[in-house]
């Protein structure tokens, strides 16, 4: 996959069975109340079998590490009582982009969450 399509928020993917996408959807499902957890054990076991499973999980755990830093920013500035706010748009947030990335997995479409620094490659 080329480099350049980290700025795109979609990635269509042909050929893609039924196993595969199903891992897909499961590790964005699974994200919603596991964390990390299920996009760092996915990616460790199919990083080497199945490229479309394998961005599936870099993706979640790029989301999930960038969850993490707008969290602690929040926290931070709960003193300033616009971090309620935030934690509040953050967890709704997270969730519905949650739904949306499973249900283009269903599709075969690789999403790209926004607001995601994507420090894992």
């Amino acid at each position: 996959m080329d480099q350049n399509v980290s700025n795109i928020a979609q990635v269509k993917y042909a050929n893609v069975s039924s196993d595969e996408r199903s891992l897909a959807i499961l590790t964005h499902v699974l994200s919603i109340f596991f964390s990390f957890i299920p996009g760092l054990v996915i990616y460790l076991m199919k990083k080497d079998e199945s490229p479309y499973v394998a961005e599936h999980a870099k993706e979640v755990l790029n989301f999930q590490i960038s969850l993490l830093i707008y969290v602690f920013v929040s926290i931070i500035l709960v003193f300033l009582i616009i971090g309620i706010v935030l934690l509040i748009a953050i967890g709704i947030g997270s969730l519905i982009l949650y739904i949306i990335a499973a249900i283009k997995a269903s599709d075969d479409i690789l999403y790209r969450y926004p607001f995601t620094i994507r420090l894992i490659k």
